[in-house]
């Protein structure tokens, strides 16, 4: 694939302009050192605000006041949980200027000129991104599983128009990949007492009462199917792409299960899964990797399982929405390639998630939590979450190992289904029953 590249022939470029600027702007203007229309463009920077509406493991209001500071224009973050954020970005999309979503969240929004779809030449770090999400491959090219919404699926598009993804590599993208991970099952080694290697444990008569899934429709199911697929009793097609008979086989196998006890809860907040675990309700569940070592954090041995049958991954993206020009586009533009230069990268890295362009990451980490977080290797020194609280002691290695150990390991990923409204209705009843 060939980068379209702006030309170096002009002195001044809108680009070279808000970089400028961003540095100094008030220097810049006050001083009259740029002329004419460059010196409005330099001054009206300073008046722009970028709003980002996204989750709260993304939209983290440290990262806006860093590119707040970084790029001289205002950067907002607003966070929502899903159901919120879908409702928003398609009803009312021009309260937003950049949208931080899930790859599969794309499916809502392609076609309807809702987000603006990003040239090549507009971004400067695709040759440096992960090939999960440019080529659908891992480095060795092996091919990364396709259940799900794999984000190759749905990164690049024919035109500005286009109302489908394209099967291959375009010069459009629908949006710049950003915070992504690979999840699995958190348990309690030390009231557990034997090795977990198996997905199907969560749904084990052994743990009854003391296992719990995550709430959201979309994530829960997939953890179920990763279970009942180990433990033997359905063969998906596509986990991420359930059919009906899949699904009403599912849901039975799971009010089954909750009605015989098997389920301590449903939670629905990062909060509500690390209280589960500390307390000691909870011996296995759903998960997120910064809770399990929230749970660690306390003094409390919690353990994010590797298990045989590979990790459920997911990764988001961010775009600009469709209503943005002009300037406040190009500021857009100018974000975006800020968001995956390292800062932000290396912010998530101490939450335990992973960067889309991990190599300008490793320049705002320290070598020590470079090896712990993304090479796998035991800390030398304590690690500490983005505030400066120890999250792990020295001598401990990352739970399930080195970044590609983890990523390369992904069985299905994230996803809407296509029969989505009949698979919620069900979870549902599952819920309820």
């Amino acid at each position: 694939m060939t980068r379209k590249r702006r030309s170096g022939s002009h002195p001044i470029t809108r680009r070279r302009l808000l970089k400028s600027a961003a540095a100094g702007a008030g220097v810049a203007v006050g001083s009259g050192m740029v002329k004419g229309f460059p010196t409005v463009w330099a001054q009206n920077l300073k008046n722009i605000k970028l709003i980002q509406v996204g989750g709260s493991y993304s939209a983290i209001i440290d990262i806006a006041r860093q590119a707040t500071k970084d790029l001289g224009f205002q950067v907002e973050m607003q966070t929502a949980d899903h159901d919120a954020l879908m409702n928003r970005l398609v009803n009312e999309p021009k309260t937003m200027d950049i949208a931080d979503i899930e790859f599969f969240a794309q499916y809502y929004v392609v076609g309807r000129n809702i987000i603006q779809p990003i040239p090549l030449s507009k971004y400067k770090w695709w040759d440096k991104t992960v090939p999960i999400f440019t080529k659908g491959e891992y480095p060795d090219g092996r091919k990364v599983s396709t259940q799900g919404t794999l984000p190759y699926k749905v990164q690049y598009l024919e035109s500005r128009d286009a109302k489908t993804f394209a099967k291959h590599p375009t010069d459009l993208l629908s949006g710049i990949p950003t915070v992504f991970n690979a999840d699995t099952l958190g348990m309690r080694p030390d009231l557990i007492k034997r090795p977990i290697e198996h997905w199907k444990e969560l749904l084990n008569p052994e743990f009854k009462g003391k296992t719990a899934l995550v709430a959201v429709p979309s994530i829960g199911i997939m953890d179920a199917a990763m279970a009942i697929e180990s433990r033997g009793d359905i063969k998906y097609g596509d986990k991420g792409n359930m059919t009906r008979p899949e699904i009403d086989k599912t849901i039975a196998l799971l009010i089954a299960a909750k009605k015989a006890g098997q389920f301590r809860a449903f939670w629905s907040t990062f909060d509500e899964s690390v209280n589960l675990m500390a307390s000691g309700e909870v011996v296995l569940q759903s998960m997120w990797s910064p809770a399990v070592t929230a749970v660690r954090s306390r003094g409390i041995p919690c353990y994010y399982v590797p298990l045989k049958e590979g990790y459920r991954g997911w990764g988001s993206n961010i775009a600009p929405m469709a209503h943005l020009s002009g300037l406040k586009l190009d500021a857009a533009f100018e974000y975006l390639n800020w968001y995956n230069s390292g800062w932000q990268g290396a912010f998530i890295a101490r939450q335990g998630y992973y960067s889309s362009v991990p190599s300008n990451a490793k320049k705002f980490l320290a070598p020590y939590e470079w090896a712990y977080w993304y090479e796998g290797k035991p800390a030398t020194q304590d690690i500490k979450d983005p505030y400066g609280h120890i999250m792990e002691k020295a001598g401990r290695t990352r739970d399930g190992g080195s970044f590609w150990q983890r990523m390369g390991n992904i069985a299905c990923w994230n996803t809407i289904m296509d029969e989505d409204r009949y698979m919620v209705r069900k979870w549902n009843e599952f819920i309820s029953a």
